[in-house]
């Protein structure tokens, strides 16, 4: 039930019961400009939820245009390159404590972090994993 048909069902409540009281008309009459205006809004909403819509489809046809990017297979993929790397999980042992920290790229990509267990400040490389290999 809308704002305005619960309005309305208020007014014919207090039609049927007869009350005369003129702060109850009052607050009927406020009742209905608010559930116009309500109405009203919701449909201006609508409208613009339809805009941003149509605007959000023109952008991304922009950018296939601008980017030529209709299709990701359209993409050359080096072979060279490693994407999986960014979600590559990295392991090390603690020479202090001999805890096995997992550390994510990001992680490894900094240079170090402290050991979790012991707090030693531990150094490591990706050029010296990818030597390793």
């Amino acid at each position: 039930m809308t704002i305005g048909e619960k309005v309305s069902y208020i007014k014919g409540l207090a039609e049927g019961l007869n009350v005369n009281d003129k702060v109850i008309d009052a607050i009927l009459d406020v009742l209905t400009d608010i559930a116009d205006n309500l109405a009203e809004v919701d449909e201006e909403l609508d409208d613009v939820a339809s805009v941003m819509t149509d605007l959000e489809e023109s952008v991304a046809d922009l950018e296939d245009e601008v980017y030529d990017l209709d299709d990701e297979d359209d993409y050359d993929y080096d072979e060279d390159e490693d994407y999986d790397e960014l979600d590559e999980m990295y392991e090390t042992t603690c020479p202090s404590c001999n805890n096995t920290i997992r550390f994510d790229y990001e992680q490894a990509a900094s240079g170090g972090m402290d050991c979790p267990n012991c707090g030693q400040h531990l150094e490591f490389s990706l050029e010296d994993d990818d030597d390793a290999e």
